[in-house]
């Protein structure tokens, strides 16, 4: 597997993990250090801690949203890699933007950031060439 395939199998795992309400995924899945994390409406959070304990409380939620991740591309840059992706919650949308970094050859979440986009169905690019299950 190539690096932008691993990368946007790595961000599969995010979506994975938070469609399933797996914080053990989750942990596994963000880098050792220096994270940063933009959830709709909140503050930034610093820190890989602080960064966890915003996820077990939104995973931990009896009605926490079920998330698709749409149309993901990745781009590299040596060992870090940016992925712009659509998240659809509840038939609304996001922009979301998913910052990985290489860490003893895997990759790892150090940022994400995810935003409100005015647009519908039909407004969304199509699908990138690369498919990864």
């Amino acid at each position: 597997m190539g690096d932008e395939e691993a990368v946007l199998f790595a961000n599969d795992r995010f979506y994975i993990a938070f469609t399933a309400r797996d914080i053990k995924a989750m942990e596994e899945l963000w880098a050792t250090s220096g994270v940063i994390c933009v959830h709709p409406g909140w503050q930034p959070l610093y820190g890989r801690e602080e960064v966890l304990e915003s996820w077990q409380a939104i995973l931990g939620e009896e009605g926490a949203p079920a998330v698709k991740c749409r149309v993901p591309h990745a781009t590299l840059h040596g060992d870090t890699a940016i992925v712009i992706c659509i998240e659809e919650l509840d038939g609304a949308f996001l922009c979301a933007t998913n910052v990985f970094v290489r860490e003893d050859g895997d990759w790892h979440m150090a940022h994400h950031h995810a935003g409100p986009v005015h647009m519908d169905e039909s407004d969304l690019p199509e699908e990138p060439d690369v498919a990864v299950n």
